[in-house]
């Protein structure tokens, strides 16, 4: 589900913590990526004309292995070496937001039964997609085929690339989810799976530019988080992300926060949902069920030729040529190690609160500034 209003909250107070670039700049890196959620991207966008997923001719699903294989191929292309991180078992506090996801699936499948317009039944299948254990295992038997490595983590797979991207083995992790930052990687990279049709640029937040250019630790970021809802408890009724931050920035902690909307000093309708569990929240953020990052081993291995072949053309349905294709690019751009790289994450980044101040304010007057032009020339 990730934490609504996130986004948009870090653009606004911390300008420099994000940087948008073409894939190409992320040459020479090692990635952890967040596998479920790649795959719950590709069975939605990976489409056949008629707007139904790829599959074989007997009708098992194929878009999933479709694309896993030519998204890893263009960042292999791109001098980027992947590992994707599995999700374990959810933790016991996820249930409250898993059972809101099976709530809007019954009532997606009930509006899906009553369409007659095909376009709209195309939207309602789409939201209907789940990742299932035979696409994971599939997947998984794909990326060894591949020689792309991949980690089945105890828990949340945010939480494992999150481990990965601190001990030093990838230089980032990526998901779409933006609570990956409360498990503090160093960086957070979005948009990476997606196609390249799209042409949406890929994200890179640093997380303790956030962190400084917002002035909170990690424990009041992940206050912040919580309060505006994350898969862990509900966020506080009728707080929104600028009052959020607000709070957070005045009274310091949730509980200081929660003991203010309970005294009644607040004439706002604000309501804290009951039996909050925030601070095991909280704890499942600080100390995630992960396996330690010095005990993994990242090793991307050549393909499996004839398997592969085997695998994705005889049994899925593959085009031989496209895929023996795909084999010659793998074995290209896995035989070289990952290169060095000269240039940090940033360039100059300012080393004092007061320089960062500085180079935010300047940078928000220039996003207002650019703002005001494109209005301007609209009209």
């Amino acid at each position: 589900m990730g934490i609504k209003g996130l986004t948009a909250l870090i653009s606004e107070n911390a300008p420099l913590a994000t940087r948008r670039s073409d894939i190409k700049a992320f040459f020479g890196r090692k990635v952890a990526i967040d596998a479920s959620m790649s795959l719950y991207q590709f069975l939605i966008a990976v489409r056949q004309q008629d707007g139904g997923q790829l599959a074989t001719d007997s009708g098992e699903t194929t878009s999933h292995l479709m694309g896993m294989f030519y998204r890893t191929l263009r960042m292999i292309d791109n001098g980027i070496k992947p590992c994707y991180v599995f999700d374990g078992k959810p933790p016991v506090l996820k249930s409250h937001e898993l059972s809101k996801r099976t709530a809007r699936r019954e009532e997606t499948t009930k509006k899906l039964d009553e369409a007659t317009d095909i376009a709209e039944k195309i939207k309602h299948e789409r939201r209907l997609v789940k990742v299932s254990k035979e696409h994971n295992d599939e997947a998984k038997k794909l990326l060894e085929l591949m020689g792309i490595p991949y980690v089945n983590a105890p828990c949340e797979a945010e939480a494992q690339c999150a481990e990965l991207a601190k001990v030093g083995k990838v230089y980032a992790a990526a998901s779409e989810d933006m609570d990956t930052l409360c498990y503090r990687t160093p960086y957070l990279v979005r948009h990476l799976t997606f196609s390249e049709a799209k042409k949406e640029p890929i994200q890179e937040i640093n997380t303790e530019i956030v962190l400084q250019s917002m002035d909170l630790t990690l424990e009041q970021f992940i206050d912040l988080g919580i309060m505006l809802g994350c898969d862990y408890c509900e966020s506080i009724r009728g707080v929104g992300p600028v009052t959020a931050l607000k709070l957070i920035k005045e009274h310091g902690s949730l509980e200081k926060i929660v003991e203010y909307i309970d005294s009644g000093d607040t004439k706002t309708k604000w309501k804290i949902p009951e039996n909050w569990p925030y601070k095991e929240a909280r704890e499942l953020f600080l100390k995630p069920d992960v396996i330690n990052g010095n005990d993994i081993t990242l090793k991307w291995n050549p393909p499996k030729e004839q398997e592969l072949i085997d695998y994705l053309c005889k049994d899925k349905g593959f085009s031989e040529e496209r895929v023996k294709s795909g084999i010659k690019r793998l074995q290209k751009g896995l035989k070289s190690g990952v290169q060095g790289r000269l240039d940090g994450f940033f360039k100059a980044v300012p080393k004092t609160k007061e320089q960062l101040a500085a180079a935010s304010a300047k940078a928000k007057a220039n996003k207002k500034a650019n703002t005001k032009g494109k209005i301007g020339k609209r009209r």
